[in-house]
């Protein structure tokens, strides 16, 4: 691999590369209950945040103070990813990889020129669990930037370039950092460092609604892998 002509793929988890099947949903809201006493209002949508930032706005709608969250954060975290192990458990509710989804990892693993990565507001244990109850492999995955390492989604990354310096000697900046993800805030954060954005319309959005976001460009689904990986690449 020539470092200087790399580029670093970082994909987004639920609704990108998978479904955990509600897993998510419901292990934060067993944590809430446990912690807090309350889960928050039931129409909040997850999609395209942090863990973090979950929890935050969820206690906040429900007259928490920033001072009381943060004081049971750690806490609550960690009886999260113990309860998301127990959902992925579940035999009525199994988490899946979208059609394609593995096509996909195998054909850019292959090459020489990619290094694959995750950008997710998934803690890193989450997203772990999340990747292996899916049947995705996480050690493809070479750099990643968590929820557990910035509760804000457009810091994360400058967290995955920091890690691509530490762990390949090299920096990876414009187009040659690309952000895959199937929401809005997927393609936001990914514009904001001047990368190369693509959208998959496999979660809550439209092609139309990640187009309008200005996605260098997007797909219905990743079946058809070639003409994915040319978009992914800009070939």
């Amino acid at each position: 691999m020539r470092l200087a002509a790399v580029r670093l793929v970082l994909f987004d988890i639920d609704g990108t590369l998978l479904s955990a099947a509600g897993a998510g949903r419901r292990a934060i809201h067993s944590a809430l209950t446990e912690i807090f006493g309350t889960t928050g209002p039931a129409d909040y949508w997850f999609d395209g945040k942090t863990d973090k930032q979950i929890v935050r706005e969820l206690m906040r709608a429900e007259g928490h103070a920033d001072a009381v969250i943060d004081e049971r954060m750690s806490g609550l975290l960690a009886r999260y990813v113990e309860c998301l192990h127990e959902e992925l458990r579940d035999p009525e509710h199994v988490a899946h990889a979208y059609p394609g989804v593995q096509e996909l990892l195998d054909a850019l693993a292959r090459r020489s020129d990619v290094v694959l990565g995750l950008l997710t507001g998934n803690l890193a244990a989450g997203a772990n669990a999340k990747l292996s109850a899916a049947g995705i492999d996480p050690s493809l995955f070479t750099v990643g930037a968590f929820g557990s390492d910035h509760e804000c989604r457009p810091d994360l990354p400058a967290v995955a370039q920091r890690r691509a310096r530490e762990m390949l000697g090299v920096d990876v900046a414009g187009q040659a950092l690309v952000v895959v993800g199937d929401t809005p805030a997927d393609i936001e954060c990914g514009r904001g460092v001047g990368a190369r954005t693509v959208g998959v319309a496999t979660g809550r959005y439209s092609v139309t609604d990640l187009m309008r976001q200005g996605a260098n460009a997007v797909f219905d689904d990743f079946r058809d892998t070639a003409v994915v990986v040319n978009g992914i690449l800009g070939e």
